[in-house]
């Protein structure tokens, strides 16, 4: 075969592929695939602490994929805040789909992927070892395309008020939403997040669906400006005054953009 012949085959390939990426597609068993980064934040600011590790005084974490039980179906992942030093510090946890440091090989150099992306799902079940030492569990969807940053936040605060909070990007503030969130300890939750980036740029929150029940929220938010291009999830961890650890198990994580 020749070069211009394997070259022509790949650039048909990529006409099929990319379409059909667009049109809708899920990533299926996220928490244990490769690609996730753990970071401490810590107040006042809550920014990155970069000198922090998972082992050291100030705040302890860990992730294990691929356990077998407590699971679902045997490729669970073990996440852990393990207090530390620091009152109300947290861990998050971050993935790169799409964009610089893609975790599914799917860099969108030309920046056209992500930007025709306009809905996506955020689908997982979680086992929580105590839900009530837990300050908040975050849940987060992230896209950077045209010059704006869009995060879809979802915060379910458990020991700080049993709701669920989401985030106004350009005042940079978690807004009650009225909806309860009471996650069963020690057994497996299932949660559901739904939200879309309209035709004219607006965040729109629509829906969350914990164990069966699914309020519809269908609230606009503005975005803010960013030069980066991608999209992200995260999973957040947070502590309270007591820093008392907990654990979470998280099983059948699936995103779904298009």
């Amino acid at each position: 075969m020749t070069v211009g012949k394997l070259f022509a085959i790949v650039c048909l390939f990529l006409s099929i592929l990319v379409p059909s990426f667009a049109s809708g597609t899920t990533v299926y068993n996220l928490q244990s695939q490769s690609g996730w980064s753990g970071y401490a934040l810590l107040p006042p600011s809550w920014g990155i602490c970069s000198s922090c590790t998972s082992t050291g005084s100030r705040l302890k974490w860990s992730w294990t994929p691929k356990v077998s039980s407590p699971s679902m179906d045997g490729i669970s992942t073990k996440s852990v805040y393990g207090g530390g030093s620091t009152q109300w510090g947290d861990v998050l946890w971050n993935n790169h789909l799409i964009g610089s440091f893609s975790s599914q090989g799917l860099p969108d150099s030309s920046h056209t992927l992500t930007a025709s992306l306009h809905s996506f799902t955020y689908d997982v079940y979680f086992w929580v070892s105590n839900a009530s030492v837990s300050q908040a569990m975050e849940f987060d969807i992230n896209q950077f395309t045209g010059g704006k940053s869009f995060i879809w936040g979802h915060e379910c605060r458990i020991a700080g008020g049993h709701q669920w909070d989401i985030y106004d990007n350009v005042n940079h503030k978690w807004v009650p939403t009225g909806v309860a969130c009471n996650p069963v300890s020690g057994a497996w939750n299932h949660l559901v997040i739904q939200v879309q980036r309209t035709s004219t740029d607006k965040l729109l929150f629509k829906t969350i669906s914990l164990n069966g029940k699914t309020a519809t929220l269908n609230r606009y938010y503005s975005p803010t400006s960013t030069s980066w291009h991608g999209v992200t999830i995260n999973y957040q961890l947070d502590g309270s005054r007591y820093m008392t650890p907990y654990t979470v198990y998280l099983d059948k994580l699936n995103f779904t953009m298009q």
